[in-house]
């Protein structure tokens, strides 16, 4: 039985589903397609059950397959010489109900195709109410199903949960009816790295699932320069509000309501609000009839039921995002769990390699003023280009900051750090700000090299980057500072990834602490862990030189390859590398 039965009939986890499931088997409660032969009339002839088919009436059917059947109880009694009479069949098709055998169905299917009446169609006699629903079919020029029940196709059984679409009435409103169709997230791919800008969003909830939503979308970084304030209430709360209250610049209302209430209620806001006040709107139904006409009426968008926040933030952030414009840099915020462990050297090797083996135009911020490295690294001469730029932030540019990078490839430019001791380099935290936004206009990957100090302007930037990475030693001072980084970190970008993690300077033999206590004690696994090789570094400093350059294949080398290319979302395979030559081979032997 169990393998007879698989072919023809799924277990369905709702009710339509189970239906489905029994109309497609026999009468018998046995596969209705094969091993059976009918007459022309289905309810007439007797049923011949093959030999070979014999062996699964002597098994037991499963609780789903009882379901199925309207949960009949078909003991020893009813099988008799493999034959059913016509006593038996009477029955069935009385508990079965509004069911039709699969000859009926086929039949109605084929006059429907040929354009015959359903008096001619020569199938078994209906009752008043099925032959109305069939007939509306026709009418309609739907397509029949022949494993459909008619109830489900004539809307009868609501309680199954079918789709209902709207329908536009005659006053040009919409009646609509509450699809339960699950919204799948926004992959992280698909969000704008752009933040909102400063607007002020006014939202009326009216379920206390989109109120914690929006309460979570409040605290993102993308809105960070928002403001968001959020009421208990829908439309009408609105309406009552913005009698005494000048509106803000975006609406976001959530309605339980469809059809002709919703536009309505809409009226009602029109005559109290701004012409250039955005609307955005939180629903439940699911239709492209509703969102067209509401799109019409000047509604900014319609969001179904949002299961994240990050629905909600890029919802809001198209649109302001001009279309046109061209896409920003993606920021990656290094900074090192204490001093000494390597943040820098780990940030500039990989810029390099996003450059010039991933291909990425990359610009490096030495953000570490006095003391940076990114010069030395580079063997570029220390320039004041970035203490210019944060110094007159509003005058920064596309045309002014070309001029004051520094070109080391074709693909990489340096912001580097004046290393000046002779001067106090007190910026005012907004300039940090203004310069990151100006400078993620003009290269898809900004690295951003975070001395160890914890200011206002330094949280600030490793707040809203969009990408952290943690580098630490294996060492209690780093176990101590990387869990408390975790913990403001997480609870100020509750809707990011987490940080990277990078071990640097690992020694199995005297190392303090072991990569797996990282990710047992701070709740984070590392992504690499990089062997301390003194020489290899100490050779690549000396020579200014990349590690991926001074050993290409060491580990440490392909560590840094492998977390260019996690922090860029590429795969190692797309890395531009030299191709092997022969000939090149024996230059070298000679």
């Amino acid at each position: 039985m169990k393998n007879a039965a698989e072919t023809s009939y799924q277990p369905a986890e709702d009710e339509e589903g189970v239906a489905d499931g029994a109309a497609s088997l026999g009468a018998d409660g046995g596969p209705a397609s094969k091993g059976v032969s009918q007459d022309s009339d289905a309810f007439e002839g007797d049923i011949e059950i093959s030999d070979d088919d014999d062996a699964w009436l002597n098994e037991e059917l499963s609780d789903e397959e009882l379901a199925a059947l309207g949960e009949e109880d078909f003991g020893d009694d009813l099988f008799e010489d493999d034959i059913f009479d016509e006593e038996v069949d009477a029955e069935n098709s009385a508990a079965d109900g509004d069911e039709f055998s699969a000859a009926d169905l086929a039949e109605i299917e084929a006059a429907f195709d040929e354009g015959r009446s359903l008096e001619d169609s020569g199938a078994s006699e209906l009752d008043p109410a099925e032959d109305a629903a069939i007939e509306d079919a026709f009418d309609s020029e739907d397509t029949f199903d022949s494993d459909t029940n008619v109830e489900t196709q004539s809307g009868v059984a609501e309680s199954q949960g079918a789709l209902v679409t709207a329908a536009v009435t005659g006053a040009g409103a919409l009646e609509q009816q509450d699809y339960g169709g699950a919204v799948s997230d926004v992959p992280e791919e698909e969000m704008d790295h752009r933040p909102v800008p400063r607007i002020s969003i006014h939202a009326f909830c009216e379920t206390p699932e989109t109120t914690a939503l929006l309460e979570k979308a409040s605290v993102d970084r993308r809105l960070s320069k928002a403001h968001l304030t959020i009421h208990m209430g829908g439309v009408a709360k609105a309406v009552d509000h913005f009698q005494t209250a000048s509106t803000p610049n975006l609406i976001i209302l959530e309605t339980l309501v469809g059809g002709a209430e919703i536009f309505s209620k809409l009226g009602e806001l029109a005559e109290v609000c701004d012409p250039s006040t955005k609307v955005v709107i939180i629903g439940k139904v699911n239709d492209i009839i509703l969102y067209r006409e509401l799109i019409k009426q000047g509604v900014s968008e319609y969001i179904v039921r949002p299961n994240s926040p990050l629905q909600i933030i890029k919802a809001v952030a198209d649109l302001y995002v001009d279309p046109s414009a061209p896409p920003i840099g993606k920021t990656m915020a290094f900074v090192g769990a204490r001093g000494g462990a390597g943040s820098s050297s780990i940030a500039h090797n990989v810029g390099w390699c996003s450059a010039e083996e991933f291909k990425s135009d990359t610009i490096i911020l030495d953000l570490d003023l006095p003391f940076g490295t990114a010069s030395l690294d580079f063997d570029q001469e220390a320039s004041a280009g970035l203490v210019e730029a944060l110094s007159s932030p509003e005058r920064l540019d596309d045309v002014l900051l070309d001029r004051l990078l520094q070109k080391h490839t074709d693909r990489l430019s340096l912001f580097t750090a004046p290393s000046m001791l002779d001067r106090d380099f007190d910026m005012d935290d907004q300039a940090y700000e203004t310069v990151l936004d100006v400078v993620r206009g003009t290269a898809p990957t900004i690295i951003v090299d975070i001395p160890h100090m914890w200011t206002s302007w330094s949280k600030r930037i490793l707040m809203t980057a969009d990408e952290i990475v943690i580098t630490a030693t294996p060492d209690l001072a780093s176990f101590r500072n990387t869990k408390n980084l975790m913990d403001i970190l997480g609870a100020a970008r509750p809707n990011d990834a987490s940080p990277t993690l990078v071990i640097n300077q690992f020694d199995p033999k005297t190392s303090a602490v072991q990569p797996d206590q990282f990710a047992e004690h701070v709740g984070i696994k590392p992504a690499q862990v990089i062997n301390w090789d003194p020489q290899l570094f100490g050779a690549a400093a000396t020579n200014a030189s990349p590690i991926t350059e001074v050993g290409s294949k060491s580990k440490a080398a392909q560590s840094i390859r492998d977390l260019s290319a996690h922090l860029l979302g590429r795969a190692e395979t797309n890395i531009a590398r030299p191709k092997f030559s022969l000939s090149g081979l024996f230059k070298k032997k000679r």
